[in-house]
């Protein structure tokens, strides 16, 4: 079975997945995911049976409200996208901006589905006053009704009866992770939030993040953190504090797309963090190779 992805989201990481579970124990753990996103970690590592408990949280309501739906009714939310879907054959341009306005006054699941479904990047973008305003790729409908489906039962099977669904700051989910959990976090990248990029409901402000990851460290917490990364010579976020004692690992993703549009060879590397605990837990750190390779640096 292949991995699911019901919610499209820029910025997933369900493609790195394979590469984020080669750092996890062997035994299944207790999985928390305080920025859940589309949760591409969360369903890779159900599927391969990395863990057998997820906790989802963020701080989109919204986002986790259809979490909810899909883990929990998902022939539900099927339906109701599927009649979401068919409406706007004809008028897809204007029936979008009416669903849009549908969902900033209601918040429903389907209209939240739908939008990310066709808009620009798979993008989540808000206004001052917390509006969804993200535009349409017009070049598309978005996922086919029968494809969603597919998707959403089978991140349904995957997740039902495992998932804990939270809505709330990323702090409080690391409050409650123990030593024997492992914490996945991918957060806004530094410098996006130093932009005040709309995109995001709440801003991570890097000071305070790094404070988390130094209790999380002192609790003996295990956690592996995407964050920064670069594009040839450029870079997205500044690195990790040294005195964090993190691993540093760059996973290859491949071209990217920029590059690839502009007839370069860039190859974009993330960045991973593994926590000392989670270091000490899994044992040596090996160079691997998963479509891409991973290079283990020094912080």
């Amino acid at each position: 079975m292949r991995a699911p992805h019901p919610i499209p989201y820029q910025g997933s990481k369900r493609l790195l997945a394979p590469a984020i579970l080669a750092y996890f124990p062997k035994n299944p753990v207790r999985l928390i995911e305080p920025f859940a996103g589309a949760a591409g970690v969360s369903i890779a590592a159900a599927l391969h049976g990395r863990a057998d408990r997820v906790v989802l949280n963020d701080i989109n309501e919204p986002l986790m409200r259809l979490w909810e739906i899909i883990i929990e009714s998902p022939e539900t939310i099927a339906l109701s996208y599927e009649r979401v879907w068919k409406a706007q054959l004809g008028n897809q341009r204007e029936y979008y901006d009416a669903v849009r306005a549908r969902f900033n006054e209601s918040h429903k699941p389907e209209c939240l589905l739908y939008l990310l479904a066709r808009c620009v990047k798979a993008s989540i973008r808000y206004n001052s006053e917390g509006q969804f305003n993200q535009s349409p790729d017009n070049r598309r409908l978005g996922m086919n009704p029968e494809t969603m489906r597919w998707h959403i039962l089978a991140a349904s099977r995957l997740l039902k009866g495992r998932t804990t669904i939270a809505v709330g700051d990323y702090r409080q989910s690391l409050e409650s992770a123990q030593s024997q959990d492992v914490v996945y976090m991918d957060p806004p990248y530094q410098g996006v939030c130093l932009n005040r990029d709309p995109r995001y409901i709440s801003l991570l402000e890097f000071e305070a993040f790094t404070a988390s990851l130094h209790k999380l460290v002192e609790r003996n917490v295990s956690f592996i953190l995407s964050y920064d990364g670069n594009t040839g010579e450029k870079s997205y976020g500044k690195p990790m504090p040294k005195n964090l004692g993190l691993l540093h690992i760059e996973i290859d993703a491949g071209r990217s797309s920029q590059a690839t549009l502009l007839g370069r060879s860039h190859n974009t590397y993330e960045s991973v963090y593994l926590s000392p605990a989670l270091v000490e837990r899994i044992g040596t750190v090996n160079r691997l190779t998963t479509g891409s390779l991973a290079r283990s640096l020094e912080t």
